[in-house]
């Protein structure tokens, strides 16, 4: 089973990521369950959505305390949450940020993972300009197809187009793609 913790803040859509990227991994045949975790904060405050993977039925309802994937929706969560806690040592970091792994705060992180492992993706800035907005979900998953080769960018876009039909969806599947790409040049720089 792989498991996925995504940090953002409540109305980001980080609840709905895990959503798509469920869904996505469902296309492809597997298991998937996905839910937040959340109490009654306000708009804005952190929260985190979980999603789970697996080639056999899910029995587990408890959230995910040693993920094999930590998507961090919000960097400025990393100085305000302990949201590495519990990363797998073999795991993968995808953090959503327009800065170097060192700027971002996280390079001791990145280097106590295997190499390749840990990527920064611009994904806001990609979904300003393909989705208008601060929304980078569509981007933070292409971004995960790409660093863990867990679901096809195919499948992703599917889920995508499933959740958000019309220009919406559209644009979200530009961001996704773009991401996609941006984190394929960076391994093969690596």
């Amino acid at each position: 089973m792989f498991q996925i913790r995504i940090h953002g803040r409540r109305g980001q859509g980080t609840v709905t990521a895990a959503q798509i990227l469920s869904v996505a991994a469902f296309l492809e045949g597997r298991y998937a369950q996905a839910f937040p975790s959340f109490g009654l904060e306000h708009m804005g405050a952190p929260m985190v959505a979980f999603c789970r993977i697996a080639d056999k039925e899910i029995r587990l309802r408890e959230p995910v305390m040693e993920p094999d994937c930590l998507i961090v929706d919000e960097p400025t969560l990393i100085r305000a949450v302990d949201i590495f806690a519990g990363l797998r040592p073999g795991g993968y970091l995808l953090v959503n940020a327009n800065k170097a792994l060192t700027e971002a705060h996280i390079q001791t992180v990145a280097d106590s993972l295997p190499k390749g492992h840990a990527v920064v993706v611009p994904a806001t800035e990609f979904a300003r300009k393909h989705v208008g907005g601060a929304r980078p979900n569509g981007a933070l998953l292409g971004s995960f197809a790409a660093l863990t080769g867990l679901v096809r960018l195919d499948s992703v876009k599917r889920a995508i187009r499933e959740a958000f039909p019309g220009e919406i969806g559209a644009a979200n599947i530009a961001a996704a793609d773009e991401a996609y790409g941006f984190v394929m040049s960076q391994e093969r720089a690596a």
